[in-house]
């Protein structure tokens, strides 16, 4: 009996230093999975939503290339009871950061960002409350923010005001950002945009006129335009009136001055004493009534060479541009006459 006991002890041994020794490689290589991760490796995001299990949470980091093995992720987390110590959030991570700093992270919670999308077309009143949110700080510091007279001097701005100028794009940002600093990743982010449109010192001496006035007119287009094709031409429109003396007319830019938003303009908003208003007063507003596109930029930098001076929208959201004024009436009279027989066959 004390024989075989003895035997079955030397079958144990060795086992137990297998895992032993099976166990110290295994810490060494998450050592050294968790910090060898390049300062330049590109980043990835894991979303860990509340109550998320140990085995989802792993298999979200191997999906997004954080992580190697979901299973000795597990395996690993389970020392110490560290699996249950995960926090939910939103994490960016260096591509292969291992399991050890993965974990380190995720229990932590150092890890987790805030993303915050800023479609084109939108200004400021829109902006702020999203940034604010994102971040969970107060409006009112977002909002102090995007006044900031440094940035405003950087830019050339005449406007106490960085309408226009914070990029329409989407954004991550770490735990703690402040406003400022959220603020001033969306302008090195217009600046970065600025840089990779074709010829932009050309086009704007071509053009004889500012960046600051490159931005507004950008902003116009963007706002007007559904269809990205006709940018260039609605663009030229603009420019062409501006070159005529004639005033702009352009609808969003009375949206952008009254001080409540409204889907359609009417007749009685067209009376609103602000300079944005482009039905009483010549030339381009004092600054951009929304934050323009690349696309948007571009085509206001390169407007199409068009003689048009009108346009009407379709509901399809495509427009009918013509030369004339009386051209224009009877283009508004065809729509009009679409539209009411589109509603006269639903009917039916």
């Amino acid at each position: 009996m004390a024989r075989a006991k003895k035997k079955k002890r030397d079958r144990v041994i060795p086992l137990v230093l297998l895992v032993v020794v099976l166990f110290g490689v295994w810490s060494v290589w998450s050592d050294y999975a968790g910090n060898g991760a390049s300062s330049t490796a590109k980043s990835v995001r894991v979303v860990v939503p509340r109550g998320s299990s140990v085995r989802e949470t792993s298999n979200a980091l191997a999906n997004a290339g954080a992580i190697q093995s979901p299973r000795l992720f597990r395996a690993y987390a389970a020392i110490g009871g560290r699996d249950r110590m995960i926090k939910p959030g939103t994490y960016q991570f260096a591509a292969n950061a291992g399991w050890k700093t993965a974990l380190d992270e995720l229990v932590a919670g150092r890890g987790v960002v805030h993303t915050v999308t800023i479609p084109e077309g939108y200004n400021l009143r829109e902006i702020i409350p999203l940034v604010a949110k994102a971040l969970s700080v107060p409006e009112d510091s977002v909002r102090a923010a995007a006044t900031d007279t440094t940035w405003q001097r950087k830019l050339d701005i005449p406007l106490q005001s960085l309408e226009g100028y914070l990029f329409p794009a989407t954004y991550t940002f770490t735990d703690g950002t402040t406003a400022r600093e959220a603020v001033n990743a969306m302008l090195d982010a217009f600046e970065a945009a600025w840089a990779k449109v074709p010829s932009a010192a050309e086009r704007l001496q071509a053009l004889a006129i500012s960046r600051h006035a490159a931005i507004t007119m950008a902003s116009i287009v963007e706002t007007e335009a559904k269809k990205s094709e006709e940018r260039p031409i609605i663009a030229a429109v603009y420019w062409n009136r501006l070159r005529k003396g004639m005033l702009l007319q352009a609808d969003p830019t009375v949206q952008y001055a009254l001080p409540n938003h409204v889907e359609r303009v009417l007749y009685k908003d067209l009376s609103v004493n602000s300079k944005f208003n482009t039905y009483k007063y010549v030339g381009l507003p004092p600054g951009p009534i929304a934050s323009p596109g690349l696309a948007s930029i571009t085509a206001a930098l390169n407007p199409a060479a068009v003689p048009y001076l009108y346009f009407v929208a379709d509901t399809d959201g495509h427009h009918e541009f013509r030369t004339t004024f009386a051209e224009h009436e009877k283009a508004i009279a065809a729509l009009k006459k679409q539209r009411n027989a589109a509603k006269s066959s639903k009917k039916k």
